[in-house]
């Protein structure tokens, strides 16, 4: 279809959804999902929202501490060189939605300007509307917002492909890179274009990731060596790095205040814990006793960021979750008799054959979660207390999710708060 011919029909598209009428086409899912909570938050599809612009000198200061200023040269080489061809500019936003760098042909960047999208700038659906940078960072998927798509009038000129960037070491959302321009030089295949470098640069941080557990190793091998008992060498962020007297495991979830000194962690007890170049000694101190945790908070109430609290008798500790892992929980918080792989799949997928996916998820989860969750099926563990903090808004509740239960959830009416054993779900607020 002509680029015109389809602003066209997307401008119909979007009348119909604002007058709540039948629309001449359907909306892309991802599309009307953020329309939604455009709706449900009161934003005006007419009036271009713009907030505060980072002063230079606020740019700099968060581009010094971005971790995708390090990816520049492979966000470059993988879509620099074909951006003044087709007159697109290449955009990188942190996990706020501030632009932080952008490049291009210079006649886009002066329109981009008229548009607000400049270094600086705040582009989170919340404030824009529905838009490659935001929306992206809210669904954690990459997304093409095309003309009419933009729930925002003023930017039915623009078009723009945007893919989300994690921290592969523990799935922290980075920020967005984007690809925007006029209409008229936008193509389908751009989205796939912009997933796939922003794939590169995720490959990139894990193999900086492997070279500096390896430079951890190179330390603490011959350190491991020498030590009686059990401990491990483990970086940052709780990848293990060697180990000597216990078996290798892959991470262990370390608690957010952790610095020199004696701490617990989960599945290794009390530990002493020495400062090593790149990484943390942990010197095991005693057998964990397997005490069972008698508290679980699932914390759903932001918009990009989720956790699991496990409280127990050795103390607590958090443990941040995927989007993928959210939803299980909160779908299992849902259901304290358990459900199998297949009513999981069914929920989550709309399929219920899906049961290795969802089979090999949990298998995950139990990794870090083990003594919470048990199987056969999935379930909380019965002496567990399992209390979920939900956002404010019904509608608000894991806005990247597309599962049938969790929509099914942000239509219901919003219920009181409390805590209920075995698994149940408290109310919308605490």
């Amino acid at each position: 279809m002509d680029a015109r011919d389809a602003a066209r029909l997307l401008r119909g598209v979007r009348a119909a959804a604002l007058a709540g009428d039948r629309p001449p086409a359907a909306p892309r899912p991802e599309i009307a999902e953020s329309w939604r909570r455009m709706m449900a938050g009161g934003m005006h599809p007419d009036r271009d929202t713009r907030s505060r612009m980072l002063s230079a000198a606020e740019t700099e200061e968060r581009r010094q501490v971005s971790p995708l200023r390090a990816l520049l040269p492979v966000l470059r080489e993988g879509l620099l060189p074909n951006l003044d061809e087709v007159l697109h500019i290449m955009v990188i936003a942190d996990a706020d939605g501030r632009l932080l760098w952008r490049e291009g042909a210079s006649s886009i960047l002066r329109r981009a300007d008229r548009l607000g999208f400049g270094v600086g700038a705040d582009w989170d659906e919340a404030v824009v509307g529905t838009n490659g940078v935001g929306t992206a960072l809210v669904t954690r998927r990459p997304v093409q917002v095309f003309s009419a798509e933009h729930f925002v009038s003023t930017h039915h000129d623009w078009t723009c492909a945007g893919a989300p960037v994690h921290d592969p070491r523990d799935g922290q959302l980075l920020g967005v890179v984007d690809v925007s321009g006029p209409l008229a030089t936008m193509h389908p295949a751009t989205l796939t274009w912009v997933a796939s470098v922003a794939r590169l640069a995720e490959r990139e941080l894990r193999i900086r990731h492997l070279e500096s557990l390896e430079r951890l190793r190179s330390v603490a091998a011959p350190l491991l060596a020498r030590l009686p008992g059990r401990a491990l060498a483990v970086d940052p962020h709780g990848w293990t790095a060697a180990v000597t007297g216990l078996a290798p495991v892959d991470r262990v979830p370390l608690p957010k205040a952790f610095g020199p000194g004696r701490h617990w962690v989960p599945q290794l007890g009390h530990c002493a814990v020495e400062p090593l170049p790149g990484g943390w000694l942990l010197r095991i101190e005693e057998v964990r006793t397997g005490a069972a945790a008698g508290r679980v908070v699932l914390d759903l109430s932001r918009a990009r960021t989720w956790s699991a609290t496990v409280f127990g008798a050795a103390g607590s500790w958090t443990q941040e979750l995927s989007p993928r892992h959210a939803e299980l929980l909160f779908l299992l918080a849902e259901s304290p008799r358990g459900r199998t792989a297949a009513e999981l799949a069914l929920e989550l997928f709309g399929d219920a054959t899906r049961t290795v996916t969802v089979r090999a998820e949990l298998s995950r989860v139990r990794r870090h979660l083990a003594g919470v969750l048990t199987h056969r099926p999935y379930r909380f563990a019965e002496d567990v207390e399992v209390e979920v903090v939900r956002p404010e808004r019904p509608a608000d509740l894991l806005p990247h999710s597309s599962a049938p239960a969790v929509l099914r959830a942000r239509s219901e009416r919003a219920a009181g708060p409390g805590a209920v054993r075995g698994g149940g779900a408290a109310g919308w607020g605490l």
